[in-house]
Parts: C-alpha cells; sequence; structure tokens
C-alpha cells in the first residue's frame, strides 16, 4: 500500500516541477526508475526518454520511482495519476549502473508483479528496459524482463513500444522484437546480445524537460553538448570505440535550446570539457547570469579563460581527474592527465579564487602497488600547499566492452588497506572521500556475470539485501558460473 505521507510527497514535488508535459493518449506507459526520485529526476537520459514519449502521437507515459527510504514500504505509484505500475500494459525501466538491478527488483516485488519473466502471463505488465547499463553488461537483466533496447533508446524504444501494443500476444510481441534490430529479447536471444543502437545526429541532443528542486542538481536544466567521447581510456564504456565516438552539437544548437528563464545550466556529456566551443558556452552563459555545471572536466583541458568562466559562472570547486593513483597507473589507464596538468589546475583554481580543488580517482587498479598510493600521497600534499585539496575515490571495478574487461577486483581488504595507507598518509593535508570497497565488489560481479548474477541478486534483495546477503548469494554460484561471453548478434 502507498501510505499518506508517500502521496503527499508526490503531490508536493509535482507542484515544484517546471516543464512537465500532460497528455493524455491511448496508449500509456509507466516510465521507471529503479532509484528514488530525486536520483531519477537528475538523469538526463531518463528524461530524454520522458520527452520522446510525450512527443509521440498515441502514447504517454507516467513516471514511477524506487520510493524513498522513508517510503520503503510503499507500493511504487506514478506520480502523474498515483497508480500502481502493475495498472499499466507497459513498464519501461531506465537502468544506469548495475546496482540498479536490486532496485528494478523491488519495484516489481513491491507492485506484485511477477519477478521472473518466465511467470508472467498475459495479463501482467511487459517489462522492458533500457539505459546507459546496456552498453556495458545488461545480461544480470535477463531473467527479469521481457526486452531491453540496446544502445541510444529515444527513437527505437517508440518502435519497441507500437510493436507491444500492436501484438496480438505476449509471445508475438517478443517474436517481432527479437526480429528488431538492437532489440535484445532473453527468451529468443539467450546471451547473445545484439549490436547497440545510435540515433542520427539530427536527434541530438538530448535535454531535459522537467526542473525540480527536489534533486541535488536543484532547479537546474541539463542540455547535452556532446555525446560520446574521443579519447581511449582502458576503463571506459564511453571510449571513442563506442557508437562512432565523440558527436558534437554545435555551440549554436546548445544555446537555442536553454530556455531564458532557467537561471542554473547543467553542460552534460561524457567529456564536456573536450567541446571546441565550450568556453565560450559557459562564458555567454555567465554573462546572461545564470550558475553553469559541467557533468566532466579533463585536466588537460583546463585554460586560464576556462577556468575564469567557471568561476563567473558559480564554480567555487574545481572538479576535475586523477584517475590513477600514480604516473604509471595513468599511462595503464591511457589517460592524458599528467602532473604537470594537476598542478596547472591547482594553480588556476587558487587565482581565480576557488575554494578547493576536488579530484577523482580509482584505487585498486590493476598491477597497481603501494608504491603508487605513496606516490599520490606526494602530489597531493604538494597540490595542497597551493589550495585546499578533497580526493573523492572509487575501486576500480572492470567493465565488459573495455580494454580491462575481465580484470579481477583487487579485493576488499586489499581496497580497504590502500585507502587506509592513503587516509593516514593525507591526514590533516586533504579531505579523503572513498566509496565502500565491499559494495564496489558487489558491482564487479554484476558488471562481469550473467543471467545467473541475477538470480543472485534476487536472493539477496529477498534476504534483505545487506552486503552478508549478496556475499552468501554470489558465494553459493561462484564454483558453478562460468563468465558468459558477450556475443553480438550478426
Amino acid at each position: 500500500m502507498a501510505s499518506p505521507a508517500y502521496t503527499s510527497t508526490i503531490r508536493e514535488r509535482l507542484r515544484d516541477e517546471v516543464g512537465a508535459i500532460a497528455k493524455q493518449a491511448p496508449l500509456r506507459i509507466a516510465l521507471a526508475y529503479p532509484s528514488p526520485y530525486s536520483v531519477g529526476m537528475s538523469s538526463l537520459g531518463y528524461q530524454r526518454i520522458y520527452r520522446a514519449i510525450q512527443e509521440e502521437a498515441g502514447m504517454c507515459c507516467e513516471r514511477t520511482f524506487l520510493p524513498d527510504d522513508e517510503h520503503a514500504d510503499s507500493t511504487p505509484l506514478t506520480y502523474e495519476s498515483l497508480r500502481p505500475i502493475s495498472a499499466f500494459p507497459i513498464v519501461a525501466f531506465s537502468v544506469a549502473y548495475d546496482l540498479e538491478v536490486a532496485g528494478l527488483l523491488r519495484m516489481l516485488m513491491a507492485s506484485k508483479i511477477p519477478v521472473l519473466r518466465d511467470e508472467r502471463s498475459e495479463h501482467h505488465p511487459f517489462i522492458v528496459a533500457g539505459g546507459p547499463l546496456t552498453f556495458s553488461n545488461p545480461l544480470p537483466l535477463a531473467p527479469f524482463v521481457d526486452a531491453i533496447v540496446m544502445g541510444e533508446a529515444e527513437v527505437l524504444s517508440l518502435e519497441v513500444f507500437r510493436i507491444i501494443d500492436g501484438a496480438s500476444s505476449r509471445a508475438e510481441a517478443l517474436k517481432q522484437l527479437a526480429e528488431t534490430p538492437h532489440v535484445y529479447v532473453p527468451e529468443h536471444h539467450g546471451d547473445r546480445l545484439p549490436q547497440l543502437a545510435k540515433v542520427d545526429d539530427e536527434v541530438l541532443p538530448a535535454w531535459a524537460a522537467i526542473r525540480t528542486p527536489h534533486t541535488e542538481l536543484r532547479d537546474m536544466f541539463l542540455i547535452e553538448t556532446e555525446r560520446g567521447c574521443s579519447r581511449g581510456c582502458a576503463y571506459c564504456v564511453m571510449r571513442r570505440s563506442t557508437n562512432g565516438g565523440m558527436r558534437i552539437v554545435p555551440k549554436e544548437k546548445v544555446m537555442s535550446l536553454i530556455p531564458e528563464d532557467a537561471k542554473r545550466i547543467g553542460l552534460v556529456g561524457a567529456a564536456v570539457s573536450d567541446h571546441p566551443k565550450i568556453v565560450e558556452i559557459v562564458t555567454e552563459l555567465a554573462d546572461r547570469g545564470c550558475e553553469v555545471g559541467l557533468s566532466s572536466l579533463r585536466p588537460d583541458k583546463l585554460t586560464d579563460p576556462f577556468v575564469g568562466a567557471l568561476k563567473k559562472a558559480g564554480y567555487k570547486t574545481l572538479t576535475t581527474a586523477m584517475d590513477g593513483t600514480s604516473e604509471r597507473v595513468r599511462e595503464l589507464l591511457d589517460r592524458r592527465a599528467r602532473v604537470k596538468h594537476l598542478e596547472r589546475a591547482a594553480e588556476l583554481a587558487r587565482e581565480h579564487g576557488m575554494e578547493r580543488l576536488k579530484l577523482y580517482l580509482m584505487i585498486g587498479v590493476p598491477g597497481e602497488t603501494d608504491e603508487d598510493v605513496d606516490e599520490c600521497v606526494k602530489l597531493t600534499t604538494a597540490l595542497s600547499k597551493r589550495i585546499p585539496v578533497a580526493l573523492g575515490i572509487a575501486p576500480f571495478c572492470s567493465k565488459r566492452n573495455t580494454p580491462l574487461d575481465g580484470q579481477p577486483y583487487a579485493g576488499i581488504s586489499v581496497v580497504d588497506r590502500r585507502l587506509d595507507r592513503l587516509r593516514r598518509g593525507l591526514q590533516g593535508r586533504a579531505d579523503v572521500r572513498a566509496t565502500s570497497a565491499r559494495w564496489a565488489w558487489i558491482e564487479h560481479e554484476l558488471s562481469q556475470g550473467g543471467p545467473e548474477t541475477g538470480l543472485a541478486v534476487l536472493e539477496a534483495v529477498r534476504q534483505g539485501g545487506g552486503f552478508a546477503a549478496y556475499k552468501r548469494a554470489f558465494t553459493a554460484i561462484e564454483k558453478r558460473r562460468a563468465r558468459p561471453k558477450l556475443a553480438v548478434i550478426s
């Protein structure tokens, strides 16, 4: 059931939104995000699919999210009509990363929809998934979803919905979808994944229809400045070989789509700072009185005019990537960031009056040693003498479709020990914050696993969803698990 407090929260959020597209149509789709509202409404991909459906004749969608922790016992409801997702013919999930598989399962379970696709009948919703996870490894979703839209989905997803709606039965819909390029149907394809869909460049950019104060990106208008990346980072799914590499959106097109009343602008992409006109874009928005945020800043692209524009656009912290603990590790990762770039970033941040320099990096990269960690301590200490420094650290997890695919996880104890070495070395010199080594191991297992790993997540969720439950479930399949190959359907 949905509590009065949950429905009240939904109504409050709806009242505060700007840009929602009200629509009625014969085909109604529940557009689901397997994380809370604050996360889902910060997703440009989710908002892009919302806008695509609302602009398409004959169909409309209602948004739904994993209930927040304080409403965890509530049945997920759509925001537009407060109906359960079980009342819709199609439930379409946008899944961004591996750990959201559990959120998808929780939403199905709470909605009394059979979690396993083999247990659903004609009377149950057709479950579709898509999103950034499809660029890496969607196989853990295979036991649960009827079909997966692979790659860029803003055009293809509409065709998928039309096929489902027009089919005479679930079996007929699955058959037609299995014959549709770039659509993965587990019942027909097994472990063979189709190639990724790619939209025409004319479809770019994605931009968010709705602004809301109830996210970390408070009231921010999100717009894509480029799609893909021209770089070859060895750990990254969105490297230059993915879907044609970087595709630039012209500055004039970006600027023309930003509403005049938008005061906070988020420029989104895998390598926003590589846009050839990025300094001009930020400067013009700052001159308009806008606060601007960029989703990715590369240290080798930071110049005096660029950092000056960022400061004028409201930046108080200059955030960029250190990537690896040492120069040797950065070489292994095929990263362009060098010590000279990080030193220059610190100087520019100080010269332009910023409060701190924040650097993101990974720890536990294959081949990393304590000496690499010590080099990180030495460099960070030197940078901290110029400006306060904060490190944001994530344990390395190898991803499918990258050069480091199949590399083992360093180990929870190894990662924790190296983090402790880093913290002790930087005590009083830099703020060090890291994501959990234990949950990074869970992410690694999912990123490398197949359908049986998804079933292990289901068992863990049924046992409460804590780390101990995941460890038991994953350990149980470890001995009998064969790592599936990501075969591509030709």
